[in-house]
């Protein structure tokens, strides 16, 4: 199992919980991203850069994620992708995306985008909270058990 990090949005104290698992866990860890972005030396941590565009990143984790991988991104269309390949997706919130959930967030986003466009101004998420960060903390540490203890 590998962990990709879709980094180029994923909170600072997100990715500090993060270095401190695969540091604990033993699993490598690879943040993707299109700017540069410092990672502890470590041999179970490491960064990708990408070139800019758009979804660049977001291509070159689905390119690189194998079935069984763990994918840390709030983006939905790249959850979907992911778990279609037989990853897991967690969102730096702590939101587990599953088969039975991603379609259904990928319709309620393709609807907020329809009304963006249409100029009503849906706001967007709060800023992340403590608990936001409680949260995903818990729920890595869950995934991770459940996922090294599959065969």
């Amino acid at each position: 199992m590998n962990i990709w990090v879709d980094a180029d949005a994923c909170p600072a104290a997100v990715r500090e919980i993060l270095f401190r698992a695969a540091e604990r866990v033993f699993v490598p860890l690879t943040l993707v991203s299109n700017h540069r972005i410092s990672v502890p030396a470590s041999r179970w941590i490491q960064a990708v850069q990408v070139e800019q565009g758009f979804d660049v990143a977001d291509h070159e984790i689905v390119r690189r994620c194998d079935q069984g991988d763990l994918v840390i991104t709030s983006d939905i269309p790249l959850a979907a992708e992911i778990i279609e390949k037989g990853g897991h997706v967690l969102s730096s919130r702590g939101e587990e995306f599953t088969v039975d959930n991603v379609r259904q967030r990928l319709g309620i986003r393709d609807f907020l985008d329809t009304m963006r466009a249409s100029g009503v101004n849906t706001g967007g998420p709060p800023p992340l909270a403590a608990t936001d960060v409680k949260r995903f903390a818990d729920r890595l540490d869950r995934t991770l058990t459940r996922l090294s203890n599959s065969p």
